[in-house]
């Protein structure tokens, strides 16, 4: 890795955890991070994502075919301090992640890879910038590409946070788009 420096400090340190899709613990320096309810996202997918919205505004149909993860600092609250819901859900639209079957299939039929989509992901304000959210996020990658089988994880996320997002090895595809007033970009990532 020439002109790359780690700080072997700012690693988590990552002990011994236990991947399900019914259960996962996993604990890092950071947080402890774990499954849980859908309905244990709802109070901060409300607070930070949408706070000036009625609570049915975080809710989503599919809540209940999701894998819901929390990150938990039990030294401080029996409450997540960040949640993340993932899903399986094929990537929309064309994108560069499409690739043609090998040459022995004379059809030339097209294969899309799994993939996962996360959504309604949110890290207490208090928490953000202290690597909570990216332990969490780490985690989902992990869980996608292992016990989900995907090869791609995707999803809607705000523009202004696209740069955090790019950092952590996504990349954005298709156009801006807005909910509400709120300007969004789809990103993905190969697993």
């Amino acid at each position: 890795m020439s002109g790359i420096q780690i700080d072997a400090s700012e690693i988590p340190r990552v002990v011994p955890c236990y991947h399900s899709l019914t259960q996962t613990v996993m604990a890092t320096n950071l947080a402890e991070i774990r499954q849980i309810g859908a309905q244990d996202t709802v109070p901060l997918r409300h607070s930070i994502l949408w706070p000036t919205h009625p609570v049915t505004h975080v809710l989503l149909p599919e809540d209940d075919i999701g894998f819901h993860y929390g990150a938990f600092i039990p030294t401080l609250s029996v409450d997540p301090v960040a949640v993340i819901s993932v899903f399986y859900d094929p990537v929309p639209g064309p994108a560069d992640h499409v690739s043609t079957a090998p040459a022995t299939n004379t059809s030339a039929e097209v294969i899309t890879p799994r993939a996962a989509r996360f959504r309604k992901f949110a890290c207490a304000s208090e928490h953000q910038g202290k690597g909570v959210g990216t332990c969490l996020l780490e985690h989902v990658f992990a869980v996608a590409a292992r016990e989900m089988g995907c090869a791609v994880i995707w999803c809607d996320a705000r523009r202004s946070a696209s740069g955090w997002y790019e950092r952590r090895g996504m990349r954005m595809f298709g156009e801006t788009f807005f909910k509400g007033d709120i300007e969004y970009v789809r990103m993905m990532r190969d697993l």
